[in-house]
């Protein structure tokens, strides 16, 4: 499953997780980004229990970018404890991305 972050929801799902979570940082209008789209929904449902995996629209959330630098998309951001403990910048196989959280799990 790959949970929708918003400002809202934001300190629940994300900072208060008590697993890791990876977070995509994307835009609609971003092709690079919809690269990303179908690797990210099936890294939601291969670390169901085991992982958070996250979109956030940067457009609709401005502030979940700027909170962490994002001057770049897509951005992946990985979590821990409620704190950015990596970063992936730009579209990459899906093995790279699996590789950063499969060390925090």
């Amino acid at each position: 499953m790959v949970h929708e972050i918003t400002s809202s929801n934001f300190e629940e799902l994300v900072l208060k997780s008590d697993k890791p979570v990876l977070i995509d940082l994307w835009a609609e209008w971003c092709g690079p980004c919809r690269m990303l789209t179908p690797i990210v929904k099936e890294m939601g449902e291969e670390y169901e229990g085991k992982a958070i995996i996250a979109k956030v629209d940067v457009d609709a959330n401005p502030d979940i970018a700027a909170k962490y630098g994002v001057r770049n998309i897509p951005t992946v951001l990985y979590i821990k404890d409620g704190e950015l403990v990596d970063k992936q910048v730009g579209a990459v196989p899906k093995s790279t991305l699996s590789a950063k959280l499969d060390k925090l799990i």
